[in-house]
């Protein structure tokens, strides 16, 4: 794994964590700054404490939050207790009760209720977060007793990374309201240079995203892409191990097997198998006749169709899955599985019809034909 992709693959890189790593990056990432800089508009933070690669999408899209959260009040305990660490220096100590006062007095909707177990765990969970992410350490106690007992204290040591967890920004943000808000202001300073913004969105697209797919709105990019594909290749391939595929109406950065950057498909886990096995079940009935590929290549399927290969998946693969997954109801199954091929961009649910984007079509995923043997022969 090369520097760069430690980068694309980390928030940051902690060097009281990872020391070696930490100079590794420190002294290599010289070769890759103008790439980075010229074709996709990051900046890299080095500090002597930690590396940060800058890390912005073309556009929003559903997997950029925090996966660990799940409801708005985390993010908001978040975003809460990086404004109390704004006035910590680091390694600075502080106790637990100091915090959940600034919390309560900074809560801007109805009063925060500490004796509510749900708001504690909620607030447990982010605290933990912030610990695995490297921005408190704790020195003393234990902050899962505090979901059990809002008395309990706990001592913490601020590590001055949250200074660089959220993106600074050069001007003021108070009246933004929208995400189309912050898509703007990326582009400020630029003097408008559509060429320079047309590059950069469409290379943060290649990196960021799933795949770029063809649409009245993306129309300016695929061209973008087809005129360069050459240099497009040449960049791309000298600072990673990969290829760039361009169809009629999509485009994918395509890593090669030992190339790991970031959170990539397929995964190794069996949500990412089941997803190569439904990939063969669609071109199983494409072939068949039941399923048409429209000029777009976005198949529609309405959700009871979907829900129904799902469902088949599970009673003719469930011999070669885990435990945990053969044992799933087939509403837990189908629910689990589809919100996972969502959240990786392989279809898009919209109402009571499927989306099945290209991206699934890349690649399948088989079985042997002895796999309820274990694989062995009979």
């Amino acid at each position: 794994m090369n520097v760069l992709e430690v980068l694309f693959s980390k928030r940051y890189v902690i060097k009281s964590r990872e020391k070696e790593l930490y100079y590794q990056i420190k002294d290599n990432i010289g070769k890759y700054k103008e790439f980075l800089v010229e074709k996709l508009g990051y900046h890299i933070i080095v500090t002597p404490n930690l590396i940060k690669l800058e890390k912005i999408p073309a556009t929003p899209e559903n997997w950029m939050g925090i996966l660990e959260f799940k409801e708005k009040t985390e993010y908001i305990f978040l975003c809460l207790i990086l404004m109390f660490l704004e006035d910590k220096e680091p390694e600075e100590q502080f106790v637990l009760s100091d915090l959940t006062e600034y919390v309560q007095s900074q809560w801007r909707e109805d009063e925060i209720d500490w004796t509510l177990y749900h708001n504690r765990r909620c607030f447990v969970k982010v605290l933990k977060f912030c610990v695995s992410s490297g921005m408190l350490k704790v020195d003393d106690g234990n902050e899962e007793d505090f979901s059990k007992d809002s008395g309990t204290e706990v001592l913490y040591e601020n590590t001055g990374v949250s200074r660089y967890f959220m993106r600074n920004f050069t001007v003021d943000i108070s009246g933004f309201l929208e995400p189309s808000d912050f898509e703007r202001q990326e582009w400020i300073g630029m003097n408008e240079d559509r060429g320079i913004i047309r590059r950069q969105r469409v290379y943060r697209k290649l990196f960021m995203t799933m795949g770029i797919y063809r649409t009245k709105e993306t129309e300016e990019d695929f061209r973008y892409l087809k005129n360069h594909r050459n240099t497009i290749q040449s960049d791309c391939s000298n600072i990673i191990d990969c290829d760039i595929h361009i169809h009629k109406n999509s485009a994918f950065l395509v890593l090669k097997e030992d190339c790991r950057m970031g959170r990539c498909f397929p995964e190794e886990n069996t949500f990412s198998d089941v997803a190569l096995l439904c990939s063969s079940l669609i071109r199983k009935m494409l072939e068949n006749g039941e399923i048409t590929c429209p000029i777009d290549e976005r198949i529609i399927m309405p959700l009871q169709q979907f829900t129904k290969m799902l469902e088949i998946c599970k009673e003719t693969y469930q011999a070669g899955f885990p435990k945990k997954y053969r044992e799933m109801t087939m509403n837990e199954f189908t629910s689990a599985i589809s919100q996972y091929m969502e959240e990786m961009e392989l279809i898009e649910i919209v109402d009571a019809d499927v989306i099945i984007k290209p991206a699934l079509g890349k690649i399948v995923g088989v079985y042997p034909k002895n796999f309820k043997n274990g694989g062995k022969d009979e």
